[in-house]
């Protein structure tokens, strides 16, 4: 063979073999491992409007956002109406090729009163939901407790200040669990108990609104220095209570799993070269993610805590703590930002302090609660390399996942998202990435499936694959981008693969 030959055909090998490699590498969901689990979001106050129909009553989330308190006064009275729209929203689930529909229970719909009888009609409309979705090949993940407390209990007893929320709240649960458990293969106790604890009950932005000065603005009453950590508390109490009865009960017979779902920033030193803005990123990751799931795997809240808050931290007793151990077969992970720690002792110093002062961060709790944090990817993999290396490698879902619009006028309806895409891409990317590390993930949701009644941020955000017009009354339905990119990848279109995360960041709206 020439020599010019030769050389002709080694370069074209070169070039296959380049071309193969590319090939190889483009990610697929194939490429995830056997039974992982893709789907989208929502839940019950957000989404399904209709408050005052079929004798549900209000929850606390009615009273706040009819109170004017989020960010446009607007409220969820009709949000994206999906307890009219159901089949709709079902049928495009399916279109989509979503494998999973993750939505919540709304409390006061099946129990209006918060105990006693439970609602024929609001017992029906969930058994519609989830038939629905069955019939249309997808799975339903359910959230018994997505924040929307019914006001009644509030109103008696001072809702997650009282030690009684633990037995309304299992007996919520058991009806959840008698109800739909033949069905419902997925539960979740609590969503973000972490963040109803601050929102609620140290900076008043969320309801009950309670707060206490100089650490919230416009509450009528609260202690900020305390409360967070007993509504919290009460929380876990209520998390355990649930999943030792769905255990001893109802699990063996139903084949379920049961998990919680927590938020979890990332939260990265402002300066790596300080080391107190180290420290400060880890006693802030610490606080945020390990305030739940370090007494759910070791018994007992992280060290960090129990020294900087002191007898304001309630005590584990031996049997909470044999009880919390263990109190999982999965944990839910929303993640959307990183955030940058900046350590600030004088906040600590206070004589009176709450839990951002507690952290000793500088402006920790306005950047939370104004996600002034950006979109990076990256983080995702230290979020679930900490999970794997601090908790034992849990199995996780990524419960909540997007991008938000900020919208100005409700009426904009844009359906071209690339944005929301791009991120989408990138973090199922670094998530594919992590499970080849070693983490256990087993799904990934994006949060979310329709435009949503954004609780304090009202209808300013819009993180839906499917846009909804709120200004009409018919709730007009629109397919985005991101919603047929997501398609095409669920229906074995690819994704490149980078070689390594990316140092991207986005802008957080």
């Amino acid at each position: 063979m020439a020599l010019g030959l030769r050389l002709c055909l080694f370069l074209f090998s070169l070039l296959l073999a380049a071309l193969q490699g590319d090939v190889a590498a483009a990610l697929t969901r194939r490429d995830f491992p056997d039974g992982f689990v893709f789907g989208a979001g929502t839940s019950s106050y957000q989404v399904e409007g209709a408050v005052a129909e079929d004798g549900r009553k209000p929850s606390i989330w009615d009273t706040f956002s009819q109170g004017g308190y989020s960010a446009d006064k607007s409220n969820g009275d009709v949000a994206a109406d999906q307890y009219h729209h159901y089949k709709e929203d079902v049928k495009l689930m399916h279109e989509m090729g979503l494998d999973a529909y993750r939505f919540s229970i709304a409390w006061p719909r099946l129990i209006p009163d918060g105990r006693g009888d439970v609602n024929p009609k609001g017992l029906e409309y969930y058994n519609n939901l989830i038939d629905e979705l069955i019939r249309h090949g997808i799975q339903p993940h359910v959230t018994i407790y997505h924040f929307d407390l019914p006001q009644s209990l509030q109103d008696e007893y001072d809702g997650l200040l009282s030690p009684r929320f633990v037995d309304d709240y299992t007996m919520f649960a058991e009806t959840c669990f008698k109800s739909f458990g033949d069905r419902v293969k997925h539960w979740v106790t609590l969503n973000e108990p972490n963040v109803e604890g601050l929102g609620g009950f140290d900076t008043g932005t969320m309801p009950p609104r309670r707060c206490s000065y100089p650490f919230g603005a416009n509450c009528t009453a609260g202690d900020s220095t305390r409360e967070p950590y007993i509504a919290a508390h009460h929380l876990l109490l209520a998390h355990a209570a649930a999943v030792s009865l769905y255990r001893s009960k109802y699990q063996e017979a139903q084949r379920g799993q049961v998990g919680i779902t927590l938020l979890a920033a990332w939260y990265e030193p402002a300066t790596a070269a300080s080391p107190d803005d180290v420290a400060a990123a880890a006693r802030m990751n610490d606080f945020e993610i390990g305030w739940f799931m370090h007494p759910l795997v070791y018994g007992d809240y992280p060290p960090v805590m129990k020294s900087r808050v002191g007898a304001r931290l309630p005590a584990m007793t031996m049997d909470l703590s044999k009880n919390l151990t263990g109190s999982f077969d999965f944990i839910g992970l929303n993640h959307y930002l990183m955030l940058n720690a900046r350590h600030d002792e004088h906040a600590f110093n206070l004589k009176h302090r709450d839990y951002a002062a507690d952290t000793a961060i500088a402006d920790a709790m306005k950047d939370i609660q104004e996600g002034h944090g950006k979109y990076a990817p990256w983080a995702l993999g230290s979020l679930l390399d900490h999970m794997r290396v601090n908790y034992g490698n849990p199995p996780i879902i990524i419960h909540e996942n997007g991008r938000a619009d900020f919208v100005k006028d409700p009426s904009t309806i844009r359906t071209d998202d690339y944005p929301r895409s791009e991120v989408l891409q990138d973090y199922l990317e670094v998530l594919h990435m992590s499970i080849r590390n070693g983490s256990d993930a087993r799904g990934y949701f994006v949060w979310s499936f329709l435009d949503l009644f954004e609780l304090a941020n009202g209808n300013t955000l819009r993180f839906g694959l499917i846009g909804v017009d709120m200004t009409v009354k018919e709730r007009t339905r629109y397919v985005r981008n991101s919603a047929r990119w997501y398609s095409s990848f669920l229906n074995g279109g690819e994704l490149r693969q980078p070689a390594a995360p990316k140092k991207q960041y986005y802008d957080s709206a």
